[in-house]
């Protein structure tokens, strides 16, 4: 079904809305028109490149990460409200990856996931004091693994949190991560 112009505009705008992370190939196949046309209509729409809608958003929220600096996170942390969640994107690369089956190396998948743990938590100091951490799925070359983060209700102790982190690949879920999380601020 070939829509107007308008419409389409319309349903853009909708779509990146709901989803500001999308591709512009994913747009092209859900609008059922050439990845052209999507750069085309972003252009017209003054709707930015996805490159640039995350570091819009990814900008504005971490200069208020408190618990470790903004370069040592893993992944590139696009989305985060401190204390209850967070979301990162970790592009996987030949070098997180072993050279025979280009599978990525479990310690990358971990360090996005508790990075992510030690960001949402807003203090000055926050540690991860254990973790369950679960493979479900083979992450390989090239694939984008989106990294979501939820904060449990308070725990007995007040000075620990848990967070829950969850990786997916396509909205296929590649991990499961349970952290609990030391913290406690300057002040105390």
């Amino acid at each position: 079904m070939r829509r107007s112009k308008k419409d389409r505009h319309e349903l853009l705008k909708k779509i990146i809305e709901e989803n500001p992370f999308i591709t512009d190939e994913d747009l092209a196949i859900q609008l059922s028109v050439s990845i052209q046309t999507i750069r085309l209509d972003r252009l017209e729409l003054s709707i930015p490149e996805l490159r640039e809608r995350i570091k819009n958003v990814a900008t504005q929220q971490l200069q208020d990460v408190k618990s470790l600096p903004v370069d040592e996170i893993i992944g590139e942390v696009i989305d985060i409200h401190f204390n209850e969640s967070a979301i990162s994107i970790f592009d996987v690369r030949e070098e997180h990856t072993f050279s025979r089956n280009g599978i990525a190396r479990g310690h990358h998948l971990f360090a996005q996931a508790n990075s992510l743990a030690v960001a949402v938590i807003h203090d000055d100091l926050a540690l991860t004091a254990k973790s369950n951490f679960v493979f479900i799925k083979p992450v390989r070359t090239n694939e984008r693994v989106i990294a979501k983060a939820k904060v449990l209700p308070q725990t007995e102790d007040p000075k620990r949190r848990l967070v829950e982190i969850n990786g997916f690949v396509e909205n296929e879920q590649v991990f499961h991560g349970l952290f609990e999380m030391y913290h406690r601020s300057i002040e105390e």
